[in-house]
């Protein structure tokens, strides 16, 4: 081989070399800038980890405690009306159409001297006024206390019996109890439903069919009453005539809120002067009261 031959070959060689070392070093040079990216990206699987308790986490707020679900709500819906109290309570009795005149005839009304002022006008007649001689009855007297009874055939006649045989000779078809006023001064919640209890109980016994109306004691004054009786003690008394009312299953009229004015007390229209007893008007006002929230 000459020399000319020998310098070729060694020059292809050479350029051979050298592109297979411009081959390696690009070759790892590749190698490295692929490795880098996968260095890089592989923390980012760490993150993605930790994000999956956080959605387990979520899911489990998601659920209500003690193993009820989102329907649970609907439940809560449901038993509201628990806590509402009736609207139809079936002892007070509610707005009716006016029964009218009819209906009052059938009334008799038993009660103290707030009562006895629908004789003392002529509000009503005797034979529909059930109080003593005197005018006047108090809770705590009805066991010995006695009527001045008018029969309705009879009304110009009078008789004396108590209060439970007058029943019995009468049975009347309505009968409005309108008793307390004088003992709210005197009397605690014990006694006065102790007395209100007897006496109904005793009506009832006299006369079974009696359908029976314990009304609300009236409004006053106050600081023109008698001493002891004001609005509270009476608010308090109405309170313990709708509670035996309840027991015993007879009706409550709430007259006594058609007879107040804006600050708590009687109407002062209807004050027949010392606070307490009311006006013709007041005692008609209360009439229309019964005939529009009838015992039906």
């Amino acid at each position: 081989m000459n020399a000319r031959t020998r310098e070729g070959f060694y020059t292809l060689w050479t350029i051979a070399i050298l592109v297979c070392l411009a081959a390696s070093l690009f070759l790892l040079a590749f190698v490295s800038l692929s490795g880098g990216d996968a260095a890089e990206t592989a923390p980012t699987a760490e993150p993605a980890a930790t994000d999956e308790p956080a959605q387990d986490q979520t899911a489990v707020t998601d659920v209500p405690a003690d193993g009820q679900t989102v329907e649970g709500q609907t439940d809560d819906v449901q038993t509201a009306p628990t806590d509402v109290p009736a609207v139809n309570d079936p002892t007070v009795l509610a707005e009716t159409m006016d029964l009218g005149q009819e209906y009052q005839d059938k009334l008799v009304f038993l009660g103290d001297s707030t009562t006895y002022g629908f004789l003392a006008y002529g509000v009503l007649p005797k034979t529909q006024v059930w109080t003593p001689a005197s005018g006047t009855l108090s809770l705590f007297n009805w066991a010995v206390e006695t009527i001045d009874y008018s029969a309705p055939e009879s009304p110009d006649t009078s008789q004396t019996l108590s209060i439970a045989d007058t029943a019995a000779a009468r049975k009347p078809e309505y009968l409005v109890i309108t008793l307390g006023v004088n003992g709210v001064a005197i009397l605690n919640e014990e006694q006065f439903k102790g007395y209100y209890r007897d006496l109904v109980q005793a009506i009832q016994a006299a006369s079974p069919d009696t359908r029976i109306m314990c009304q609300s004691i009236y409004p006053v004054i106050d600081g023109q009453a008698p001493a002891g009786i004001t609005n509270a003690s009476i608010n308090a008394a109405n309170q313990w005539i709708l509670d035996v009312a309840e027991e015993l299953g007879v009706r409550y009229l709430n007259t006594h809120d058609s007879l107040l004015d804006s600050s708590g007390n009687l109407i002062s229209s209807y004050n027949s002067g010392d606070g307490l007893h009311l006006t013709p008007d007041g005692l008609n006002s209360i009439l229309q009261y019964i005939r529009t929230h009838a015992y039906q």
